[in-house]
């Protein structure tokens, strides 16, 4: 993505400062403290050459002077800069930390809409990246760009307005080289730093989806023998990104240089014109000694906004490929209005179509289903025939064609979570968190008591399972449940779909990969689970379930060419009959797989 020009920063900025809203009282009291600690010390430094060279005189001619005002300024700003610089660090960093979760979040309850048919494309280490990197680069809009640069203009400008009050020539050399120092030397190493920074930026996302490539596929490599080709390409990605980095570090240390530099012609010029106004009695001795250091201690904030600058354009470039991700349509847009009411619970389809992107293949065809409340219809068909697409449209995670209804409403009009709420998906991989048992089964329904866990776990004939556990329900199961076996992770789904209790349930490939006892326990989970529900049961081999269901429909090529009674389809199989009848237009199939 190319670089934020002029004409987009500002509004990138604005809707930046705009997710920051609820952390202005923060940000503001540690710019505040930012700015005590920095002119305290500041005023530190000027007032201390001040009162040193005033008792120095003082010495020498034996006149008399106030002690007391400027000794207690000294340790007042000697306070104020050690006591502000700690607040500061406290405040700003408790502002970061708010800005930080603030935008995590903003960006999560966007990306949920968006999955899975908005983000099936993007590969897992891109989104990653934006929620990590690029937003970790958002929150130092405000630490690393926006603070420094607000602190060193005020303080560019109180110096200025010294300067001029007390030697107003030197007022045009001070601002000449606060901008040679603030502004030109910094867009000018941000200028130079353009080509690296993109290249460390490029490097940094390569990198990540290397590593995350390697660990997915650790087994492939070895198995191919190319594990040494992919480190290499990882040392490759490395050397470029170090050779970017050591370019930036070289404009970085010029960039210091020159501030430095600066600070020390501040000085110089202080001392140069200062003299002859000494010596005309238009300037004193000790106000000539603050002016030098003055300059020298003015050039200390100013010294990180090429480093600020930087920070700014990075974080305009994060915050461009954020709110483009963020801004993306949903493909399955909400209903404005809340959810209809129905009194039955029938779902009906009509020539549904769905496909994977705008110029993908069509993967369902034209389906139709009748799938009447109460009634249990088993999806038969060999791998790929559009099975699990199917389950994808009724969920409403990926946009169809069609006419799809429940309870005679559109599906058009059901917000996804409810409509989730009536049709409960028991997947063929059910996916758990890294997080406790107890936990996992409370996502269907958080305020769960722990009688209704109870209840869910006997009925999903996991009460031994549980019971055999060191620590029971409070036990870890591991990230994507690791720790878990598979017919432990499918009953664990079946119990949360219980705690849910949806009146549709859609059991996707149950017994798949399982041994012959744990499809034992699976089936006795899955018969109580269906009691009293309209179900779904999505297989390619329908074997010991056939006497759950009620009906039996064919699915092949993206369509449904078939649909009878369970007992029908099981004497055509024993039969040996190809060519069932049809049902719903179309043309019979051969022999299913069984």
């Amino acid at each position: 993505m190319s670089r934020p020009t002029a004409s987009d920063a500002w509004p990138l900025m604005w809707r930046l400062l705009g997710l920051m809203k609820q952390q202005r009282p923060w940000m503001l009291s540690g710019l505040a403290l930012a700015l005590v600690s920095t002119l305290s010390g500041i005023a530190l430094l000027a007032i201390s050459g001040h009162f040193i060279t005033s008792m120095a005189l003082v010495g020498a001619g034996g006149a008399a002077i106030n002690y007391y005002t400027p000794a207690a300024l000294i340790r007042l700003f000697a306070i104020l800069r050690t006591g502000g610089r700690y607040a500061e660090r406290l405040v700003s960093h408790e502002a970061t930390f708010r800005i930080l979760a603030r935008l995590r979040v903003w960006l999560f309850e966007r990306l949920v809409p968006l999955a899975p048919a908005a983000l099936a494309e993007r590969r897992s280490t891109e989104l990653f990246s934006r929620l990590r990197a690029d937003v970790d680069a958002l929150e130092h809009a405000y630490l690393g760009a926006l603070a420094p640069l607000a602190v060193a203009l005020v303080v560019m400008l109180v110096v200025s307005v010294v300067t001029l009050i007390h030697l107003p020539i030197l007022g045009l050399p001070v601002l000449l080289l606060f901008l040679l120092a603030g502004a030109w030397l910094p867009r000018w190493t941000l200028r130079r730093g353009h080509a690296p920074s993109d290249i460390v930026v490029a490097c940094n996302d390569a990198l990540r989806e290397l590593a995350s490539d390697g660990l997915r596929g650790r087994a492939e490599l070895a198995l191919y023998g190319a594990e040494d080709a992919h480190a290499a390409r990882i040392f490759a990605v490395a050397a470029q990104q170090r050779t970017a980095e050591r370019q930036l570090q070289r404009l970085q240390a010029l960039g210091n240089s020159g501030v430095v530099l600066a600070a020390q012609l501040g000085a110089l010029c202080a001392l140069l014109l200062g003299l002859p106004a000494l010596q005309g009695g238009a300037l004193s001795g000790p106000n000539l000694v603050m002016l030098a250091l003055l300059m020298l201690a003015a050039f200390e904030p100013v010294a990180v906004l090429p480093e600020a600058w930087a920070q700014l354009g990075q974080t305009l470039i994060s915050a461009r490929r954020v709110f483009a991700l963020a801004d993306t349509p949903p493909p399955v847009p909400e209903p404005a209005t809340a959810s209809p009411a129905v009194t039955r619970n029938d779902l009906v389809l009509r020539d549904v179509r769905l496909r994977y992107g705008a110029d993908g293949p069509w993967v369902l065809k034209g389906v139709d289903l009748d799938l009447p409340q109460g009634r249990r219809i088993a999806l038969v068909g060999a791998s790929g025939a559009g099975k699990s697409s199917l389950v994808g449209a009724l969920t409403r995670l990926y946009p169809s064609q069609g006419t799809i209804t429940l309870g005679g409403t559109a599906l058009e009009h059901w917000p996804g979570d409810d409509l989730r709420a009536r049709i409960g998906v028991v997947e063929q991989r059910p996916y758990l968190f890294d997080a406790s048992l107890q936990d996992n089964l409370r996502l269907a329904h958080p305020a769960a008591t722990g009688a209704q866990l109870d209840a869910v776990i006997r009925e999903a004939q996991l009460q031994d399972y549980v019971t055999a556990l060191p620590q029971g329900l409070q036990t870890w199961v591991g990230e994507d449940g690791v720790r878990v076996s598979g017919g432990e992770a499918r009953r664990i789904a079946i119990a949360r779909i219980l705690l849910a209790d949806p009146p549709i349930l859609v059991l996707d490939e149950p017994t798949e990969g399982l041994d012959a006892g744990t499809i034992t326990d699976l089936y006795a989970a899955l018969r109580i689970a269906m009691a009293g529900r309209s179900v779904l049961l999505i297989t390619h081999r329908l074997g010991g379930l056939a006497d759950m269901v009620d009906e039996v429909a064919t699915m092949r090529d993206g369509r449904i060419v078939d649909c009878v009674p369970v007992a029908e389809y099981l004497s055509r199989l024993a039969a040996g009959d190809a060519k069932p009848p049809a049902c719903n237009g179309e043309s019979g199939m051969g022999q299913a797989n069984l």
